[in-house]
């Protein structure tokens, strides 16, 4: 019997339309807007200024504080401007304006498709490089890599887990990854252990990537310390907690981060990023981003350089259907619609998805019938009808002592709710004032 998480859970349509297709490159625009903010924590300092020539792989924008990232050129021309520029999240951030002219790339680049297997840097080496690449976690939540691979005192990691699994329908830029780079990956995966100083890593894939099960099954034979792990196709296994008790069976805390469990996720997308930044000097300035939907003529994944609006891959994929009623950032479960189309691409997006007029719209909430369903689904054991309520009338002291910012907003409660009642929608607000509040106690 296939392993899967123990907690909740659901299985929604696959919709795994553009499975199998090749990642294509785009072709670069005439403008790039790069934001300074691609990643969880402090924004990027920006290090360019109007009329300064750059090349793909410049730092413009540099980290502030422990928890940020670097941001990188994607392109070779001149800096237009510093402005505000929207972003996914519909607010407006600072952003760094390119003319593209050419593609010229920093002479210390590696741009050679030779496979380096051997790393002979130190642990901290390692994490210099990839601290100095701007990684960060691939897998949508945009995390500082560096931040992850160093724990705190007293915590020693055992294992690493690969996440594989790629559970949000329609998504698979990380499955066609996986096919086309798992040579890379896997050299990912070894550079990261060594970095930790663990000598065992699981990688997991859903059984509904037999293909790249296969494959990676076959390449692994070459690295005893690395194992395949198949698990049952299960939403929301991406998710860290989950696919640490799906692959070992141990569970995190309430509260408590992977390593309180001896354990460190990385995104095969992630591993891609940190491969390339410690053995060919790049940094994160591209990304495979999947383009699809139910009325999209071609379906595709598509390696984008960051900055490029997102029209442009939705012109790569046969354009904006007449019937589209929404555009999604990311997929239909945790996903955000974005408010315009010429919103940038990013280091954490995953995908762009269409969905028809009639599909969009939302229904009509009704009374909770006390079903108990968004309670049995809950990956995370919460009771998401009760959290609703707590946030609506905004008792936040209840809220926090009922775990609401366990939550990891996958959206299983709302998914499976009969009377179509936005539950992730208050508890995403409630999380963010209770998060507030903590923040301001310990201040």
């Amino acid at each position: 019997m296939l392993k899967t998480f123990r907690i909740g859970g659901i299985h929604p349509k696959e919709q795994k339309i553009s499975a199998g297709k090749a990642i294509q490159t785009i072709a670069l625009p005439g403008q790039v807007i790069i934001p300074l903010s691609q990643h969880i924590g402090a924004p990027c300092q920006p290090v360019v200024k109007k009329g300064d020539t750059v090349k793909v792989g410049t730092l413009i924008g540099k980290a502030v504080g422990f928890v940020s990232a670097n941001i990188h050129s994607s392109v070779s021309g001149t800096v237009l401007k510093i402005d505000k520029a929207l972003d996914a999240s519909g607010y407006k951030r600072d952003a760094v304006y390119i003319k593209v002219e050419g593609d010229e790339w920093e002479a210390s680049i590696d741009r050679s498709p030779a496979l380096i297997k051997e790393c002979i840097l130190t642990p901290g080496e390692i994490l210099q490089k990839i601290a100095a690449a701007g990684i960060v976690g691939m897998g949508g939540a945009t995390f500082p890599t560096q931040v992850k691979l160093t724990p705190p005192p007293g915590a020693k990691p055992e294992i690493l887990i690969i996440n594989g699994v790629e559970c949000e329908p329609w998504l698979t830029s990380d499955h066609q990854l996986m096919m086309e780079k798992v040579d890379e990956i896997l050299v990912g995966v070894t550079i990261v252990m060594k970095a930790l100083n663990v000598q065992k890593a699981i990688i997991g894939i859903e059984n509904n990537k037999q293909d790249a099960i296969r494959l990676f099954s076959e390449k692994v034979k070459g690295y005893p310390l690395i194992t395949i792990q198949p698990l049952k196709v299960q939403y929301p296994q991406g998710g860290e907690k989950q696919l640490i008790d799906a692959l070992t069976g141990r569970q995190v805390g309430s509260g408590a981060l992977p390593i309180s469990v001896g354990a460190v996720v990385q995104n095969v997308g992630t591993l891609f990023a940190i491969y390339e930044a410690v053995q060919k000097n790049k940094p994160l300035i591209e990304r495979v981003v999947t383009v699809t939907g139910k009325e999209v003529k071609q379906p595709c994944n598509v390696l984008s350089r960051v900055g490029i609006p997102m029209n442009d891959l939705i012109d790569m994929a046969g354009g904006m259907p007449e019937t589209t009623g929404k555009v999604v950032s990311g997929g239909p479960m945790m996903g955000k619609a974005l408010p315009d189309t010429d919103i940038p691409v990013t280091k954490g997006t995953s995908g762009i998805l269409l969905i028809p007029t009639l599909e969009a719209k939302r229904k009509a909430m009704k009374d909770c019938i006390r079903c108990a369903k968004c309670i049995s689904v809950c990956p995370m054991g919460l009771n998401p009808t009760l959290l609703m309520n707590l946030t609506e009338y905004e008792v936040w002291d209840r809220a926090e002592d009922n775990h609401i910012t366990d939550c990891i907003e996958c959206g299983s409660c709302s998914y499976t709710c009969p009377a179509d009642r936005p539950l992730l929608d208050y508890i995403r607000l409630g999380k963010g004032k209770v998060n507030g509040i903590i923040r301001a106690r310990k201040n």
